[in-house]
């Protein structure tokens, strides 16, 4: 038997693009800012048996019999008893505050709590990379193509700067602002997004091309606002961004008409964040108490839930 520690436990938190998504499916930059209240849990606690259960809200059993839908965590899991030869039996126990189906990387945060939380019981030292590349064997699972965006920032307590088959890299902000993150109450459609854009591209590849390559260098453009506090500046090319990707098809009426009261109610400017077509939307606010106000207004106008997060606090 291994030691192993009972008790052990791993926490990851949710995330927001900030700027490129889809873009960087195709070799463009993007941003992301992790949500480090926003979190996810796995506990382990050893069993007299040889058995590996997990219990969570969504599913509990048996983690050889998991849904289809958590084919990922079954990968990443078996994986890590195969690794351990005469493991003994476990239960894991997953929370996550992370509403599912949002953009928020919920499957990314449960890959890494899983990792950390398996690391801690068999004792294991990982390096950062090591911990990235176990959380992807769940990741491509679900995601079949993932970029690595969410796993790298649930991974992380600072902004993420990624393109495609570089390593992640931090970046600074010096902002004083508020990003207002709202759930539209419209599961998001990630992967019939996806097949939108590649639908796209196929049919108006130099379109398709173009604003893909402008929601880059909005990316570009937006890591220089973050770094010098150039609210007004990051706030249009939220807007800027948004409209690109609704010429995308990713977006949906009543997310545009959310984001219209979010305009009309203080934000220097709105965009849908992740995959789309529902999901979450992200606003710019100057201060607190504008934030606040527009988070009532929201509330009003049918949001389901509401974060908000100063951006100062990412440094």
């Amino acid at each position: 038997m291994y030691p192993v520690i009972s008790g052990a436990r791993g926490t990851s938190h949710a995330k927001i693009i900030l700027m490129g998504e889809h873009a960087v499916v195709y070799g463009q930059p993007a941003i992301a800012l992790p949500l480090l209240t926003v979190q996810t849990q796995v506990t382990v606690t050893t069993l007299p048996c040889q058995q590996f259960l997990l219990e969570s809200d969504y599913y509990s059993g048996a983690v050889a019999d998991l849904p289809t839908q958590m084919q990922g965590f079954k990968d990443l899991i078996m994986h890590l008893i195969t690794a351990h030869p005469n493991s003994p039996g476990f239960k894991l126990t997953l929370t996550s505050q992370l509403p599912a189906e949002r953009g928020m990387g919920s499957s990314a945060a449960v890959a890494v709590a899983l990792v950390k939380a398996l690391t801690n019981f068999y004792q294991d030292q990982l390096s950062h990379d090591e911990l990235l590349d176990l959380a992807n064997i769940a990741e491509k699972a679900t995601h079949k193509n993932p970029s690595g965006l969410d796993a790298a920032t649930a991974a992380s307590n600072q902004p993420i700067w990624l393109i495609r088959g570089q390593k992640p890299r931090p970046i600074p902000i010096k902002m004083n602002a508020y990003l207002v993150i709202c759930d539209s109450g419209i599961k998001g459609q990630t992967s019939q997004a996806i097949q939108i854009v590649k639908k796209k591209l196929i049919e108006s590849p130099q379109a398709g091309q173009t604003t893909l390559t402008k929601l880059g260098q909005l990316a570009y453009k937006s890591r220089e606002f973050l770094a010098k506090n150039q609210i007004q500046s990051l706030g249009q090319a939220f807007d800027a961004a948004h409209h690109e990707l609704q010429k995308l098809g990713v977006s949906l009426p009543a997310l545009d008409n959310l984001i219209t009261i979010a305009r009309q109610n203080g934000s220097i400017g709105s965009k849908l964040t992740g995959g789309g077509r529902g999901g979450c939307f992200i606003n710019l606010l100057p201060d607190y108490a504008s934030a606040k106000n527009l988070a009532v207004q929201l509330k009003a106008a049918g949001v389901r839930q509401i974060w908000i997060q100063a951006l100062n606090q990412l440094n």
